[in-house]
């Protein structure tokens, strides 16, 4: 009977934290689909409804390196329950805004609370499973993490065409309130977690404050600084200045701090370094082509948002077939550096055979670009976290797994930040150079105009409307163009940064992992 039972509360946790994972990861790319049809009803410009996004990226990049201690400094329940709960509400909160950054701040509050879902779930659900388990504890997380993102952009498409996208953020509501409460009751302490003296557990206020400052004034630069003329505008010369006071001041504090928030000093591992540059590059990658390829074909294709979801499933279902064979590989030793070279050649042919798109290009066309991502990814995201790891010891791969997860999320959130500003410039180049073509005594141009104004004249739009008419519908023209190609700077640009970061794969060591570090590895991945 009581093994029964046990096994039923294992059902149940299990059952919990993947459904609190899949809500969180859900909502990294749920709202890709939908932020056309945000920045219409909030009336905002795309650029900054990308704050939707990035607001989330940001709050995750600063909470995910501080999950350790504040397990540690409140109690992993504790924290876990709390970061739920922050979650649902935030969620809530999100759906109720009236205004764009009423939605941005909401956006960040359940970023920090979403920031545990990952990491901590997954210690919970390892611990129901007995030592020659983890590889079924493992299987079962991995799954759940591919079919976040390829179920958010279908289900963001769907509920945006359907119903408002509000909707989007209340479907959090009661798995939220489901997974609360089942964690409450069926989660339980572990031994240090009772009696915790927090007076004995110092606080790197220091570190937290000037990551926090540091990465905020850096991203609102990069997200704000083109439209506000860079540095001709005081408050980006102002927040320029603090987000290198405050990167600097947060390495200067992490390396000598005795008891620092985020342990930077595992960094002197070069193969380490190495790893990190390329992981942020690998999330600039990811986050930024999922950001643009939806934005992309609903903008200049007229796709459907339903339409821009179910194009991307391709690369998701890839993924989701590739990483039993990759896990399986790197658990037969074979060397996680060559996944990466495979996964950075993919990721550049994604950003070529994307730019090569026209406006003209059925949905299948973008299988194959789809596909080069999804294979890309399943190559990189574990295979550069086990590379990450190689060399250090074991009381410092928690921090080196810490900082590699760290920066792919902040290379996410510089790569949605840097596609909105670079296709925003971008557009405004190919339009002066469309419209500069467009001279008076420009046969072709007459022609159209004339045909348009005749098509206009037939509908019964006298002569003067109807020229006025063809005129505003050459202008649309043009400026769709414009888009299209600033869109495929925006994938081609990525394939450069893929490039440009070869030679850091000269830092990476080609040292075997041992058995028990694949293992650690394995756990810890997310």
């Amino acid at each position: 009977m009581a093994s029964q039972k046990n096994k039923f509360v294992k059902i149940i946790i299990v059952i919990t934290t993947i459904s609190a994972a899949i809500m969180e990861l859900i909502d990294t790319s749920i709202i890709n689909v939908a932020l056309n049809n945000i920045s219409g009803t909030l009336g905002a410009t795309l650029e900054d409804a990308s704050w939707v996004v990035t607001a989330y990226a940001i709050a995750n990049v600063i909470i995910i390196p501080l999950t350790g201690f504040l397990s540690q400094y409140f109690g992993r329940k504790n924290y876990y329950l709390a970061s739920i709960i922050i979650f649902t509400i935030a969620s809530y909160l999100c759906g109720t805004s009236s205004s764009l950054w009423m939605l941005v701040l909401w956006r960040f509050v359940q970023g920090l609370g979403g920031g545990a879902l990952l990491s901590v779930s997954q210690g919970i659900l390892f611990e129901q499973f007995k030592p020659e388990e983890k590889g079924i504890a493992g299987g079962i997380f991995g799954m759940g993490i591919v079919m976040g993102p390829t179920i958010g952009p279908v289900l963001g498409g769907y509920i945006v065409d359907n119903y408002h996208w509000a909707l989007i953020f209340d479907i959090n509501i009661p798995i939220g309130i489901a997974a609360a409460l089942l964690t409450w009751k069926f989660v339980d302490r572990q031994p240090d977690e009772y009696n915790i003296n927090r007076k004995a557990i110092p606080v790197d206020y220091t570190g937290i404050i000037s990551l926090t400052v540091g990465v905020g004034a850096l991203q609102y630069v990069l997200e704000k600084g083109q439209s506000e003329d860079w540095f001709q505008d005081e408050t980006i010369r102002y927040l320029t200045a603090a987000a290198v006071v405050g990167i600097a001041l947060f390495i200067y504090w992490e390396l000598h701090t005795k008891n620092p928030a985020i342990n930077l000093r595992v960094m002197k591992s070069i193969n380490l370094i190495g790893s990190n540059i390329l992981t942020f590059v690998c999330g600039f990658g990811l986050f930024g082509s999922v950001y643009l390829f939806p934005v992309m074909v609903q903008r200049v294709m007229g796709y459907t948002p339903t339409e821009a979801g179910i194009s991307m499933i391709p690369g998701a279902l890839i993924t989701i077939f590739a990483m039993p064979f990759i896990g399986a590989g790197l658990g037969k030793g074979i060397k996680p550096i060559y996944f990466v070279c495979a996964g950075f050649i993919l990721f550049i042919l994604h950003g070529y055979t994307s730019s090569l798109a026209t406006a003209e290009a059925g949905k299948w066309w973008f299988t194959l670009t789809q596909v080069c991502r999804g294979l890309g990814t399943g190559f990189l995201t574990v295979p550069l976290l086990s590379q990450a790891v190689v060399g250090l010891e074991p009381r410092d791969m928690p921090y080196g797994i810490s900082l590699n997860n760290m920066f792919r999320s902040l290379g996410g959130a510089f790569g949605i930040a840097i596609m909105n500003t670079y296709s925003t410039n971008r557009f405004a180049t190919h339009r002066n150079d469309l419209v500069s073509n467009l001279q008076g005594n420009n046969p072709l141009m007459n022609s159209r105009l004339e045909s348009i104004t005749h098509g206009m004249m037939a509908k019964g739009i006298n002569p003067i409307a109807a020229k006025q008419a063809a005129v505003s519908n050459l202008d649309y023209i043009v400026s769709s163009q414009a888009q299209m190609q600033a869109y495929l700077d925006g994938f081609l640009l990525i394939s450069v940064f893929f490039i440009c970061t070869l030679p850091f794969m000269l830092m990476l060591s080609n040292q075997d992992m041992d058995a028990e570090t694949r293992a650690r590895v394995a756990a810890a991945a997310h």
